[in-house]
């Protein structure tokens, strides 16, 4: 790569900051695979699921993804409350980024 082809580049401003903004964070990834792998979630599912994640984190999460239109939240009105996780169609679309971040890993996992 050549330093004149990016020295007036912005890189907050390009599509790679943008999709890190929506992915960012120690847990949106995993939630996100999670999602990928499972299906439909309900919330305690998805915390037994990732296990090292607290109530609070995984719901400000899972705010933050259902804000940016990568996760669906269905609510049913029922005592106690029931509510379902999805991806949505824009969620699935980073699918293949993640499956891709995976297989890296595998590959390089103890070869550094």
């Amino acid at each position: 790569m050549c330093i004149d082809c990016i020295k007036d580049a912005r890189l907050e401003d390009t599509g790679f900051s943008y999709t890190m903004s929506l992915i960012q964070g120690k847990y949106k990834m995993l939630i996100l695979y999670t999602l990928s792998g499972y299906g439909v979630v309900r919330f305690n599912e998805m915390k037994k699921y990732i296990g090292s994640i607290s109530y609070k984190t995984l719901s400000a999460a899972l705010k933050e993804l259902e804000y940016d239109g990568l996760v669906r939240r269905k609510e049913y009105p029922q005592i106690p409350p029931k509510v379902e996780y999805s991806l949505t169609d824009r969620g699935e679309s980073l699918i293949p980024i993640l499956d891709a971040l995976c297989e890296w890993g595998e590959r390089h996992r103890g070869n550094p």
